[in-house]
């Protein structure tokens, strides 16, 4: 199984290279992606440009012996840009979570497909001096389109207003702050976000992390996390991250996964 992935792996990456050298011609715009950090950015892919941004995680916690492990094998997002400043969103994870007590793990697996995304991103505002560039993001989350596992009774809603300034050639900041409306409760859990980035060469980029929510019915929630990014193409990007809680509820956060964007 182990080489079958690093087969198929190598294929995606080979095609993609293809896909970039018959669209040399063209000068790409900019990559910039929504993962792999919590921020989303403030910037919407080119018009007519399709944007496909995936990955996998591992999260775990542990509290009084129950310990347990989330997988995501797959977090994509689509991202389609349909006019200069709107784009269009659908994102589905596959997910799995697994329950350790006591040293012993439960046999019974929570795994399938979370409520698919469907959401839209329009582009507020251009960055000009102390002023940023905004953009408005919205999404609803449909139940029907889940596994049992996670199929909730409600649709959930979230929106937020995403944020960036350039601070040099090297660095920038993004930041987000909206709300949501989940987990088939009325009560709403606003949120944020603040990303610090910097190029550290013309490829590989390093950033951290804050974020968080504030549910009305419950405790805060923060935490933070960092990661680097490497720009193997134009149009392609790979990323790793490492974060945690720092309130209780993560212990552990590792994610990975690649962007790449569709010449047009």
């Amino acid at each position: 199984m182990q080489n079958k992935s690093i087969l198929i792996l190598l294929f995606i990456i080979g095609f993609v290279s293809f896909s970039y050298a018959q669209d040399d011609t063209n000068t790409p715009e900019e990559l910039v992606t929504d993962r792999p950090d919590a921020t989303e950015a403030s910037t919407t892919v080119p018009k007519g440009a399709i944007q496909i941004e995936t990955g996998g995680f591992y999260t775990s916690f542990e509290d009084n012996g129950i310990k347990e492990e989330v997988l995501g094998y797959n977090t994509t997002l689509v991202r389609w840009g349909v006019l200069e400043n709107i784009e269009f969103r659908l994102g589905w994870n596959f997910e799995e979570v697994r329950t350790t007590v006591n040293g012993m793990e439960l046999p019974d697996v929570q795994s399938g497909l979370s409520p698919l995304l469907a959401g839209m991103k329009l582009n507020v505002t251009e960055e000009k001096g102390l002023l940023p560039e905004i953009a408005l993001i919205g999404h609803i989350f449909l139940p029907f389109s889940a596994a049992s596992d996670f199929r909730p009774e409600t649709t959930a809603v979230d929106f937020r207003f995403a944020a960036s300034h350039t601070l040099s050639e090297k660095s920038s900041i993004g930041y987000n702050l909206g709300a949501q409306w989940g987990d088939d409760s009325s009560e709403a859990a606003y949120i944020y976000t603040f990303s610090y980035g910097y190029s550290l060469t013309d490829t590989f980029g390093f950033y951290a992390e804050l974020y968080g929510d504030f549910p009305e019915d419950n405790r805060a929630n923060h935490f933070w996390d960092a990661g680097i990014t490497f720009l193997a193409l134009p149009n392609l990007q790979f990323d790793a991250t490492v974060g945690s809680g720092i309130t209780e509820g993560q212990d552990l956060l590792l994610s990975a996964g690649a962007s790449y964007r569709i010449p047009n």
